[in-house]
């Protein structure tokens, strides 16, 4: 099969593009078309054999509901049934809009399209393609997500001709969605409704209009055996082709922990993703790192989330570590979508980052222009198994002066620079729980004690080492003097390599 592709302007409708999308979907065929949410498959509503080839295009389980599209409310009354008073309610505030409600069905909705069940989720979508489209077809068509099931959900035209190209008769490609979700889904066939999936309109939004509803306690759960009364509920959904793994924690924890994660799989060389937002984004060095958007608006999260899901299996990364997203409005909505992407494999942030003592060491000794900063450099190139930031200072730093001339030449004879260092002065900020203090020598280390509090982590480099050996000072000396100190920093860097490592494998 030949899938016909054909662009059209949600704001000026070809009325023959419209109308050959019409004709293809009553004579049974497969269209795919933008709604607000994300882009749907749409089939004959009422037609049994057009739900069987919605289901096989997609590779979907036939128990899997399908949801019946219309475009004017007066058709509800057509496929549903003992339809709540509430209702007109709802329709009057949210509809047309990303809402998705439950009802007992008419004799006329097929067992194929409903999932084999009594019951029919209607909507009516908001996007003037599809109820331009959905009129054209004669007013009811099923349209589940334009995908192959369990993928992410396309929020572009070439999200659906990447799953779906020469399985379905026509794609019509109007660009981006403007919501990025599926719509939320209320079934109104039990007293209060209930929230059978999480989306834009969330509780606190119907409770304004129609009083409490409830939330099935499953949204967040694991799979269930029980047949889905909704899209969404039962299967693994809006799956990358890579393990994904959700992080829980504070925010800080999150970050820690996979960075933490990032490292450890970029040093077995595999390809890392990463999920951060505006916010935490500068915090990653490892991986592929993917700015899904802001916290302060989470709007741009549920927008980018499939997209950047999809371009995750673009690049072929081996794992993917994404940050937790706030369960209030539609975080709740995000979190759901990530939990079954993830097949619910969520990691604790705090018991992760417990494995790692240190995250940050800085040699400190009393200029911050010779013996420090080639302490730094020589750690950082080591192939330590945990990740840290190393960095240096100095006691008494009086303007920002480059590193000593001989300190460079001999750290450039043995193939690394000190090029681009300038001194700065030590921050007692700096003195955190997971902040490891080396001294360039007893008497800096002294003066920090005497100066400053929690100095717990303080140590000469030589004392953590395990070493007797001091660092001479080569200071105001010839160049030999710089190379005797260099072999002396090389051998203590190496312990503490050792040390270091140590405590990766759990070791004291």
């Amino acid at each position: 099969m030949e899938t016909i592709i054909r662009k059209i302007d949600k704001n000026n409708l070809d009325p023959e593009v419209i109308e050959e999308a019409g004709n293809i979907l009553k004579n049974g065929g497969l269209v795919a078309f933008p709604t607000e949410t994300v882009y749907g498959l749409g089939a004959d509503a009422l037609k049994e054999e057009a739900a069987k080839k919605t289901y096989a295009a997609k590779g979907r389980p036939s128990d899997n509901p399908l949801i019946v599209h219309i475009a004017d409310y007066e058709d509800l009354k057509a496929v549903a049934v003992n339809i709540p008073a509430k209702t007109d309610a709802l329709a009057a505030h949210f509809w047309p809009g990303p809402l998705t409600m439950i009802f007992e069905k008419s004799e006329i909705v097929p067992y194929g399209t409903t999932g084999g069940l009594d019951t029919v989720a209607v909507r009516m979508p908001s996007d003037p393609v599809a109820a331009a489209v959905i009129r054209a077809a004669g007013g009811f068509v099923s349209a589940p997500s334009a995908n192959t099931s369990g993928r992410p959900s396309p929020t572009t035209a070439q999200h659906v001709s990447e799953d779906l190209d020469g399985k379905i008769d026509m794609i019509l490609d109007s660009g981006s969605v403007d919501i990025g979700l599926e719509s939320t889904i209320l079934d109104m066939t039990v007293e209060p409704p209930m929230i059978l999936r999480p989306g834009a309109i969330t509780a606190d939004m119907f409770e304004e209009v129609i009083g409490p509803v409830s939330v099935d306690e499953t949204i967040l759960g694991s799979e269930s055996n029980k047949a889905p009364k909704a899209p969404g509920m039962k299967y693994r959904h809006y799956a990358p082709k890579a393990k994904l793994i959700i992080a829980e924690g504070d925010i800080r924890e999150e970050v820690l922990a996979i960075r933490q994660l990032a490292y450890a799989a970029h040093r077995k060389g595999e390809r890392v993703g990463i999920i951060a937002t505006g916010e935490t984004l500068p915090f990653y060095k490892y991986g592929i790192v993917k700015n899904i958007g802001t916290r302060e608006n989470e709007k741009t999260i549920a927008r980018n989330l499939y997209r950047v899901l999809r371009e995750f299996d673009d690049e072929e990364v081996d794992i993917i570590y994404s940050e937790s997203f706030a369960m209030q409005g539609i975080g709740s909505a995000i979190m759901n979508r990530l939990e079954k992407a993830a097949g619910h494999l969520r990691i604790s942030a705090s018991a992760v980052v417990k494995q790692q003592r240190y995250r940050r060491v800085i040699f400190v000794s009393n200029t911050d222009s010779y013996i420090g900063p080639m302490a730094a450099e020589l750690l950082r190139n080591k192939e330590l198994e945990q990740e840290y930031v190393v960095d240096c200072s100095g006691l008494v730093v009086l303007f920002p002066e480059p590193v000593n001339p001989k300190a460079e030449a001999i750290m450039k004879s043995a193939g690394m620079t000190l090029e681009g260092h300038v001194a700065k002065q030590f921050d007692s900020e700096s003195l955190q729980p997971d902040t490891l203090i080396l001294t360039v020598d007893e008497s800096t280390k002294k003066k920090m004690i005497s100066e400053y509090e929690n100095t717990e982590n303080v140590y000469t480099l030589s004392e953590f080492a395990g070493e007797g050996e001091e660092i001479p000072d080569p200071y105001g000396k010839p160049l030999t003097a710089y190379g005797e100190c260099f072999e002396v920093l090389k051998r203590l860097i190496d312990q503490l390599e050792e040390k270091l490592n140590s405590f990766a494998k759990g070791e004291e």
